[in-house]
């Protein structure tokens, strides 16, 4: 009984540190005491950020930039999510956190990248990686090479685990690009809304996983990151959180303890869904107008918005236009889907901040020998 109460007393504490605040009117509301923040949002506008370049440990957010590859690797055709990866004893001899692979054995990489991202699982890391790239070696100078890639102003990487190494680090600022790039990948968040799971081995052993990411049971909204934690690199956590079409991503590196971490990421939440919004200006599948068909059965084809667009900003600010540029008429037959003109985004400097196809909704097919003998009939 008594282990149960403090447990309830434990999650209390952890629940009253990141819960949503009702006004946050400007940035002076962000308290931050670990050594670098940052706040963004999806497309990259930073919000607020505090020493976010400075080179620093950043522990197993560096696993950011392994998922990243290896999305990367599965988008580019070179392994499949039901891929066999044999763990070595290399991988099955990893410390820190993990999910104890046993050696020799044959895991699906679909859950070894589960258990990277719920439980920040070392060794299935390193089995990734050996799978991957025939070693770690290489698959991290493919880490590097994605950093140099991505424009990333302070980041080198070691190993893919982020277990200690004296030229490992990486910043607040280049943790949110990373994982900015890592939610464009849909699987990712099969995974990292997770709160527990039981990995099961060939063997039929079971370990039991627990997210390490606690914003994703207490946060409204919150439902990917990457937590670290080393001596050297202290307590650190990257996020990201959406409401309605509003997306967030924050970063802390260097927290002093792991309640501080949680509760800063989820301050600067509270700020950017405060004062800030996505707003949509067209919505996927809107008609926008019809296009003339010559030849066509149909005289016209309807044409809609083949996505969304939307702009990121202050709230109550409508500052971007939308332009449309639609060919006057169109040669049937005409399939669905066929591009048939874009529509552009622009904020009040002219900047281009979205841009869309404008498409066919439905076929249109030319007509035949008989229509045209039908139409001089009628006539």
């Amino acid at each position: 009984m008594k282990r149960l109460l403090t447990f309830v007393i434990g999650i209390m504490l952890l629940a009253a540190a990141i819960a949503p605040a009702t006004a946050y009117a400007d940035t002076a509301s962000i308290n931050i005491t670990s050594k670098e923040a940052i706040l963004m949002s999806e497309d990259g506008q930073v919000l607020f950020e505090s020493n976010a370049t400075e080179k620093r440990p950043i522990a197993s957010m560096t696993k950011i930039m392994t998922l990243l590859c290896v999305y990367d690797a599965i988008d580019n055709g070179k392994v499949s999510l039901n891929d066999d990866v044999i763990a070595s004893s290399r991988a099955a001899s990893m410390g820190g956190s993990q999910v104890f692979l046993d050696a020799n054995a044959t895991y699906k990489l679909e859950n070894l990248i589960k258990s990277i991202v719920v439980c920040s699982a070392n060794d299935s890391c390193v089995a990734v990686a050996e799978h991957l790239e025939g070693s770690v070696e290489n698959f991290v100078s493919k880490m590097n090479a994605k950093a140099k890639e991505l424009g990333l102003v302070a980041t080198h990487f070691e190993n893919c685990t982020g277990l200690p190494a004296v030229s490992q680090y990486s910043c607040a600022k280049d943790v949110g690009i990373m994982l900015s790039k890592l939610i464009e990948h849909p699987h990712y968040f099969t995974c990292a809304n997770i709160w527990m799971e039981d990995f099961v081995h060939p063997s039929g052993r079971v370990t039991g996983m627990t997210n390490t990411n606690k914003l994703v049971r207490f946060y409204d909204g919150c439902d990917g990151g990457k937590t670290g934690y080393t001596s050297e690199a202290q307590h650190c956590l990257a996020a990201t959180a959406k409401r309605g079409d509003t997306r967030v991503i924050a970063v802390v590196v260097g927290a002093p303890d792991s309640k501080t971490r949680f509760k800063e990421v989820s301050d600067m939440f509270n700020y950017a869904f405060a004062n800030y919004e996505s707003k949509i200006y067209l919505q996927e599948q809107a008609s926008v107008e019809s296009v003339t068909v010559q030849g066509g059965k149909e005289d016209v084809v309807e044409v809609v918005a083949d996505g969304k667009l939307l702009a990121f900003g202050k709230k109550g600010n409508s500052d971007c236009q939308v332009s449309i540029e639609l060919q006057k008429s169109v040669k049937a037959p005409v399939a669905r889907g066929d591009v048939l003109g874009t529509a552009t985004l622009t904020d009040s400097n002219g900047k281009v901040v979205g841009q869309v196809n404008l498409v066919a909704k439905t076929d249109v097919a030319a007509k035949s020998y008989w229509d045209y003998v039908k139409e001089l009939l009628t006539d």
